[in-house]
Order: C-alpha cells, then sequence, then structure tokens
C-alpha cells in the first residue's frame, strides 16, 4: 500500500469517496492517498475543489461549504509532483502546460501559492511520493516560453527583454486594455469608474502634476503605445516626444499619432534613455524604471536629470517592493522568468535616496496601490472575455501566462507587497521650487 500513495486505485480497491468531504464518482485513489490529501490541506482556511476525470472532492477547513474553485487534472501525475515539489512555481508552470485547469474564483486559487510551502510531508510521506513519481513531461513552460535571463541590464539585453513582453501582439494588449491601450495603472477617482475613464484620469493626472504649458517640450520615457504624449499634446499644447525599445509599440504608437493628425506636435522613435539627446521642459518616466535594473538606477536619475531643463518637472511613475532589493521571492522568479526579464525593483525609500543623491529635489509622493490592484482585476476581467479570440493572436500557454500574471499582481498589490508611487521632483538648483504651495493645482477645475 505505500508504494501505492497517491496512484490511481485498482478496479479492486475499496470505495474511499465517503472518506472526504464532498466526494463523488469513483475515486482513482486508494484510502490513504486520500487521507494524506485530507491531512495535507487541512489548514487550508477555506473550501477548495479537487477533480480527475469524474471523480470529485472537496479540501480545507470548510470542505463542507461549497469550493470557492476548484483544481482540475488534466495529468494525474501533475498532484503528486505539485505535493512532492511544494513549489508554486510549480503549479503555475502545471496550469501553463494545462496539466491542471482552474474553475471557479481564479483569484481564490492564486492564494493556494501562500498555503503549498507551508505543507509538512514526512520523509516517509515523501519517499512515498517520490517512489511513484513520474518524470515531468516537457512541456512548453520548460523551454520557449521562459526569457533569456537578464544580468548586466545592457542596451542589448533591455532591448531583447522590451520584445519579449511588448512584442507580443498589439493585437493581444488591445482586446484587454482601454481604447488608448494605457498599460499602467489607471487613477480611478470613484468606485464604479470604467476603466477607459480612469486611465484618462491618470494620464490628465500626470500632465496637471507636471503643470504642462503650452508650447513646452515633453519627454516621455518608455511611452507606450504613445497615449500620454498624444493626450499631453491634445489637451496642453505641448509638443511631445516619447521614446521606447518595442518595435511594434512605435509602429502602431506612430500610425496612432498620424490618424490623430499630431504628427508635427508628436513624434515617437526608437531609443534607449541613456543615449537620448537634448534638453526637454518636462520629463515623465510610466511604468518604465522598473526595466532599468537596481545598479542602473543611479545612471537612469542621472539620465533624467541632463535632459530635464532647468527649473523643470519630472515625474517618475513605478511599481515598488516591500523589501530590499531584488532577490529570489517566488514573485522575482515567476516575473522574471515568464513576464518581465528585466524587471527589478525596491522599496520606493531606497529609489527616492538615488534620487536625491543624483541631485533631485521631491516635491510630491502620492500612493496608487489600490489603483493598480482595481485596474489588473478590471484588465483579468475583459482578457477571460475575449479568451477565444485571444487565441486568434498569442498561443494558450501566453494567454494563461498572461492571465496568472496580473491576477496574482493584483493580489499583491492589495496586500501590499507590491507598491505604486508617482514621485514629482526638479533638479536641485537653490532656488524657488517649480510648484505651487500647495497640491490644490492638481485638482483645480481646468
Amino acid at each position: 500500500m505505500d508504494q501505492e500513495l497517491l496512484s490511481p486505485t485498482s478496479s479492486a480497491a475499496p470505495p474511499a469517496a465517503e472518506a472526504v468531504a464532498g466526494a463523488a464518482g469513483t475515486p482513482p485513489l486508494p484510502p490513504a492517498g486520500l487521507t494524506l490529501l485530507q491531512r495535507l490541506f487541512s489548514a487550508y482556511p477555506g473550501s477548495m475543489g479537487l477533480r480527475l476525470g469524474h471523480w470529485t472532492t472537496r479540501l480545507g477547513r470548510q470542505a463542507q461549504q461549497a469550493p470557492s474553485f476548484t483544481l482540475v487534472l488534466n495529468d494525474p501525475a501533475a498532484l503528486r509532483r505539485l505535493l512532492l515539489g511544494r513549489d508554486p512555481l510549480r503549479f503555475a508552470e502545471a496550469y501553463f502546460t494545462q496539466q491542471i485547469d482552474v474553475e471557479g474564483d481564479f483569484f481564490a486559487a492564486l492564494q493556494l501559492k501562500d498555503h503549498l510551502p507551508e505543507l509538512t510531508l514526512s520523509w516517509s510521506d515523501r519517499l512515498r511520493l517520490a517512489v511513484r513519481l513520474l518524470a515531468p513531461p516537457p512541456g512548453a513552460a520548460d523551454g520557449e516560453l521562459r526569457s533569456s535571463q537578464v544580468r548586466r541590464h545592457t542596451r542589448a539585453e533591455n532591448k531583447a527583454a522590451i520584445a519579449f513582453h511588448y512584442d507580443l501582439s498589439n493585437d493581444f494588449y488591445a482586446l484587454w486594455l482601454d481604447p488608448a491601450m494605457v498599460y499602467s495603472c489607471a487613477y480611478y477617482e470613484t468606485d464604479d469608474t470604467p476603466l477607459a475613464q480612469a486611465q484618462w484620469s491618470k494620464l490628465d493626472h500626470i500632465c496637471r502634476k507636471l503643470r504642462l504649458q503650452p508650447g513646452e517640450e515633453l519627454l516621455d520615457i518608455g511611452c507606450g503605445w504613445g497615449a500620454l504624449v498624444m493626450h499631453a499634446a491634445r489637451h496642453y499644447g505641448v509638443k511631445a516626444v516619447g521614446i521606447t525599445l518595442s518595435r511594434r509599440q512605435l509602429a502602431l504608437g506612430q500610425e496612432r499619432i498620424a490618424a490623430a493628425g499630431l504628427q508635427g506636435q508628436v513624434e515617437v522613435r526608437i531609443c534607449d534613455y541613456r543615449d537620448m539627446t537634448g534638453q526637454f521642459d518636462k520629463v515623465s518616466s510610466v511604468g518604465m524604471f522598473e526595466h532599468v535594473g537596481l545598479k542602473n538606477l543611479p545612471t537612469y536619475f542621472e539620465s533624467v536629470h541632463r535632459l530635464l531643463k532647468p527649473g523643470g518637472l519630472f515625474l517618475n511613475h513605478g511599481i515598488t517592493h516591500e523589501e530590499d532589493g531584488w532577490g529570489q521571492a517566488l514573485s522575482s522568479k515567476f516575473i522574471n522568468r515568464y513576464v518581465f526579464p528585466d524587471g527589478e525593483l525596491d522599496r520606493a525609500s531606497n529609489v527616492m535616496r538615488v534620487m536625491e543623491q543624483r541631485k533631485f529635489e521631491l516635491h510630491d509622493v502620492e500612493g496608487l496601490r489600490m489603483h493598480y490592484a482595481r485596474t489588473l482585476r478590471a484588465w483579468v476581467a475583459r482578457l477571460e472575455e475575449n479568451h477565444e479570440q485571444a487565441l486568434q493572436y498569442v498561443d494558450e500557454a501566453h494567454y494563461r501566462i498572461w492571465r496568472l500574471y496580473m491576477a496574482a499582481s493584483a493580489l499583491e498589490f492589495e496586500t501590499g507587497e507590491l507598491g505604486l508611487y508617482q514621485i514629482l521632483a526638479s533638479k536641485r538648483d537653490g532656488g524657488p521650487a517649480p510648484v505651487p504651495l500647495t497640491r490644490r493645482y492638481m485638482y483645480d477645475p481646468r
């Protein structure tokens, strides 16, 4: 019996469905396997379902209640691998490669990442599992889905990393972003604000903070598909330049600028921030500095300082982390392996310290993490609604990666593991600050 733990039962095995709350169908596990499942998930705070073929059961402290989600095991060996490794990345990879599916509350299922590492397996349990463990089949998640590792954040590495993420498909992103294609945290002024309005408000909030005036020159570092530079030109009369490393973003951005009749006022180009020349009245960077690498933060802020005119304003809008530096936490490994090869985050206080060391004076800091949580949940909902259409542009594995990464990120913003800050600064030159005495100017009607 020991060697058959968590192996499919033979036809002669006695029924054990009654041993587990909510079980139905012929159990595919021997009684010892069902008992082990109950014990391992007894500390899970809610009720979760488990299904293999026509057999279903419920696990957790509240197993007598309806499950908030059900894990569907398409590969019987997936459960043994997950339990033996107790690594949430195995759970993610099993989902990407369709060894498991999730029915019900996807966000609740992702909270298993906090439970899997806490599973306690005795050495005898681990040995019995290992005896029956089947080697995982080679799958997409083991090869082409993973990014190349970024080590030094050179120009070539950063360009390749941006292409890995942002050059996936413009049509894919258009399915779940707002019509302006703003791929960063929205700004929700009310609980029922639609995504498109919240993104418009975010663009306008940035323009107000920068105190944009007609005729000024604005540089947007990491301009995406050009939403901010177009908004600033159309509503504030500035001349705007946006830079990106994504060829696909550049092509669509240029199309959108031409369609809006802004060719003489707005320009987007391929350029690394380190190679940009000239000086600008205002500089913005929205969702970009996360890609530069922590070792390059001094170079990044030195470059912005060089590009900003005296008396000008710089707004840095970016994600931060609750811990110092970028270590080997679960979220770090997942993000770098499957989503942002060059992504590195730090505490907001460390980011601001580097800014001050590079001779910036900080005028305003605003935390927007709950806005990003709401934005991500809106993106996930739109992506799920357009699942079938999304498969015209990406494969199922990439759809699942984006769905999981955005849902998991929403949870991390909600718990405070991730933060989002807008930092408004200017060159420290000993003169008067280039902002009013109060923040009222950011909200007064124009």
